[in-house]
């Protein structure tokens, strides 16, 4: 009997527990059911309380103090334990019929989602016949602000590519918190983010700011300790230029948007994951049209 789940994933801050929270909100408004999985073993609050919580395996904050690490290296090991305690995960789970979504809730580290193999480890488990065989949906969040800032942006689209090519499973790419761009970007320049390429890059309003006041783009200090200088220089665009393009040549990211306040925008990211997934007899994914979206014209 196959299950079904989504895997929420993204840097720290990209709104992942309050997705969570809004789609689980939403999936019991549609009697639809859901079991909540937290496996960020340093979050504290949660709108609703998790069905299976990694805190009850491993804390963080005992990691730390008994092991002397940092809260990366922390995260770590305890992911590495979760990995040697697999039974933990399956007891839980195998009741689990094919009417629920599994709502896996990740930590921020964005170790976890680059180039330490432990998550690929942990899906390959999750998703393999003959266990729980979870028909899994991978969600990566980047929060919507970053568009202000090229460099942020293309970075984060990279680690979500990152992600893509490390899982290997359906995966869908998310511009949270859209309600904090309302009434500061129009939706026809949002659109220009929802497929990365290096046309974005020909109008970083950093720059253009600097050519309006007469600035010199080129930086007057070249010490590699000066942040400001090494972070505005020819060197950096280039950086951002190589990166653009090869996010570009790869074309295989792509982003949808979501405002967690709003049940239609919840409807509409849950619309996807029931297409990756194949749910029951999911209906085609339904994008919501420009007005529905709470950014302003």
């Amino acid at each position: 009997m196959s299950k079904y789940g989504v895997i929420v994933m993204g840097p720290a801050g990209a709104g992942k527990s309050t997705f969570c929270a809004s789609l689980i909100t939403h999936l019991q408004l549609n009697r639809r059911s859901a079991f909540y999985v937290n496996l960020d073993p340093a979050a504290e609050s949660f709108e609703h309380a998790p069905d299976l919580d990694i805190k009850d395996l491993i804390s963080l904050e005992d990691v730390m103090d008994e092991m002397q690490l940092g809260p990366n290296g922390g995260l770590i090991y305890c992911f590495e334990f979760l990995m040697e305690n697999l039974d933990w995960l399956t007891e839980s789970l195998d009741s689990l019929t094919e009417e629920y979504l599994i709502v896996i809730d990740m930590p921020g580290q964005i170790e976890l989602y680059t180039h330490i193999p432990i998550l690929p480890r942990l899906v390959k488990f999750l998703t393999q016949p003959g266990a729980l065989d979870m028909r899994l949906c991978a969600a990566y969040l980047l929060e919507s602000t970053f568009i202000v800032d090229r460099a942020k942006y293309f970075a984060g689209t990279l680690s979500a590519m990152s992600a893509m090519i490390m899982l290997e499973v359906p995966h869908i790419n998310i511009l949270s918190k859209m309600d904090l761009l309302k009434g500061q970007i129009k939706n026809k320049e949002i659109k220009r983010f929802i497929t990365p390429d290096t046309t974005l890059l020909e109008d970083d309003p950093a720059e253009v700011a600097q050519r309006k006041a007469g600035l010199a783009v080129e930086p007057k200090s070249n010490d590699p300790k000066d942040k400001e200088a090494v972070m505005s220089g020819a060197s950096f665009r280039k950086l951002n230029e190589a990166v653009a393009g090869l996010i570009e040549n790869f074309s295989m990211v792509s982003f949808l948007k979501l405002d967690s306040t709003s049940e239609d925008s919840v409807s509409s990211i849950l619309s996807y994951i029931d297409d990756c997934i194949q749910y029951h007899e999911a209906q085609e994914p339904r994008e919501l049209a420009d007005d529905e979206v709470h950014a302003e014209e």
